[in-house]
């Protein structure tokens, strides 16, 4: 039997097992999820290859390892309470076959998929849902293979970007890859949604230098570029992966980057003209040459010059493709007010610049960038934006009274610049659109090691505060989104029945301006009947005669 059938079979089989009543008691609904888990496992073991190891990687409530596996690769604590909806079933496969299995077993019995890679989905959609779900955890698909002679390589979406850049830097010296600066997000969530980095300026996303992929459609297909076609290649560059299937593997093209590179950390706080240098960041940061990246990162800190008090710090975090001899002329041209002197920089390899701006030291070994968990995990939430036009002075002084405030003990505005090459890429070269006119994207993050609803309602509220008092200076019409900062206040789907365009456009625009259209038809194509679905999935039309 062919999976085109197996997919009219499906169709056919999950309106039978649909609940058709709410009069069921508990303990028959409980009943239900149990039967419909055993059927789920015998699916599973029916149509994986070897039914042997796939006994090896399928957890359920009852198996000891469950609760482990589960949240290994949680990194956002809001997400990992008794609360939480967990999932019925997880499968960490370990062969494509058993990933085929999973899509056609879950269609077969009602069950929604979430597909995870490294954990770090900022409202958790990757491990949580409110209806009876699987998670595919690709953590044993992790392999990378690296051809440093075609500056190429193949890296499977359970890799994490420390994996990636570890095995770069042992096969080549001057070669990198424009990606993530935490080394333990996922490659299969960072590259769909776009991903960047301090390569970004020089060489765009990660998304920009993806040349081949490798996807399980919702028929369970195993699909490459040429055979998922142009479109559907398009649309997983950046307009979300866990739309149209699960992504496999991708093929990245490597970048040129010079044996020394420089990297600075400056930190200015109010006391020391804060504001101003942000302001002038704010007129410089896109026009720098290409090869510059200044970021900025905004937190409270203890006062220096007063005893017991509070300040904002601006703290100016730099890679230079060259050598410090290049950098300074460059920095004292453009942005002479950050007073860089040369005992500020560090002249360090591609790999050392990774580890120094990931937090770890430059004297550490490369092997660190291995490990997949985080030195420490909390709660937190999220959001983005664009700035198109430089923030005034008085709309950052405004802005620092909220830091003073007890929930902004752990928060943090990260200002990470455009222009260089996201100028010359179209807005309509894949899903993300955040192209010329932005002078840069912020993250406004707050953490929070407290337990309870109570002190997670409280965080989330300064920093919807945060994102209320800031909307006079940012992007307008949308108010602009990066969609690898997954934020549900900025619109939903139906969690139950059918969205429309019009309803999904409330959010899709944001994140994909004029693109979210064709990633709706690309949808509507690849998965007619909506089967991988989430809070902001792509959406389907609404078929033909269905009302």
């Amino acid at each position: 039997m062919n999976s085109l059938s197996f997919y009219f079979i499906g169709v056919v089989t999950v309106l039978l097992f649909s609940p058709l009543s709410l009069t069921c008691s508990s303990a028959r609904a409980l009943d239900d999820d149990t039967n419909n888990n055993q059927n789920f496992i015998q699916c599973l073991y029916q149509y994986s290859n070897n039914s042997t190891s796939t006994t090896k990687v399928v957890y359920t409530k009852s198996n000891s390892s469950y609760s482990f596996i589960l949240q290994f690769s949680i990194h956002n604590l809001r997400f990992e309470t008794k609360t939480t909806p967990k999932p019925l079933v997880i499968v960490t496969p370990s062969e494509i076959s058993q990933v085929q299995a999973t899509i056609i077993c879950s269609k077969r019995h009602g069950m929604q998929i979430r597909a995870r890679s490294g954990g770090h989905d900022y409202e958790g959609l990757s491990y949580v849902s409110e209806v009876q779900f699987v998670i595919i955890d690709l953590i044993n698909l992790s392999k990378i293979d690296v051809d440093a002679d075609s500056r190429t390589a193949w890296v499977q979406a359970g890799a994490t970007i420390g994996q990636l850049y570890y095995r770069i830097s042992q096969k080549s010296k001057t070669l990198g890859f424009p990606a993530a600066v935490c080394a333990t997000v996922g490659v299969g969530g960072q590259f769909s949604g776009g991903g960047y980095g301090f390569l970004m300026r020089k060489y765009g996303l990660a998304a920009d230098n993806i040349i081949d992929a490798h996807i399980i459609d919702v028929n369970g297909r195993f699909l490459d570029r040429e055979a998922m076609g142009e479109d559907l290649f398009w649309a997983i560059r950046g307009g979300g992966g866990a739309s149209f299937g699960v992504i496999i593997s991708w093929k990245i093209k490597l970048v040129p980057v010079p044996s020394t590179v420089t990297v600075f950390r400056v930190a200015r706080t109010l006391e020391q003209n804060a504001t101003k240098l942000v302001h002038k960041w704010h007129l410089v940061a896109n026009k720098l040459d290409k090869n510059l990246t200044i970021r900025i990162d905004l937190q409270r800190v203890n006062s220096s010059t007063k005893q017991g008090g509070l300040t904002v710090q601006a703290t100016f975090e730099s890679m230079f493709l060259g050598t410090v001899d290049q950098l300074i002329p460059l920095v004292q041209k453009s942005f002479p007010e950050l007073g860089l002197v040369k005992q500020d920089c560090t002249e360090v390899s591609w790999i050392q610049s990774v580890l120094y701006l990931g937090g770890f030291s430059i004297t550490q070994s490369p092997d660190v960038l291995l490990n997949r968990t985080q030195s420490s995990v909390a709660s937190f939430k999220g959001k983005s934006d664009y700035v198109t036009v430089p923030i005034p002075e008085s709309g950052l002084e405004g802005l620092w009274p909220l830091f003073y405030e007890e929930e902004a003990q752990n928060a943090i505005m990260i200002f990470n610049p455009y222009g260089g090459r996201m100028d010359e890429i179209p807005e309509s070269e894949i899903p993300f659109p955040h192209r010329a006119g932005n002078i840069c994207k912020i993250q406004h993050i707050v953490y929070w090691l407290e337990e309870g609803d109570e002190v997670a309602q409280r965080h989330i509220n300064w920093i919807r505060r945060l994102y209320s008092y800031m909307e006079p200076f940012v992007s307008k019409s949308p108010r602009a989104a990066y969609v690898n900062y997954r934020d549900l206040d900025i619109g939903v789907n139906n969690k139950n029945g059918y969205t429309s365009y019009k309803e999904a456009s409330i959010w899709g625009v944001k994140y994909f301006k004029n693109n979210f259209n064709r990633l709706v038809h690309v949808k509507t194509k690849v998965d007619p009947l909506n089967f991988f679905r989430n809070e902001q999935s792509i959406p389907s039309l609404l078929p033909v005669g269905r009302k």
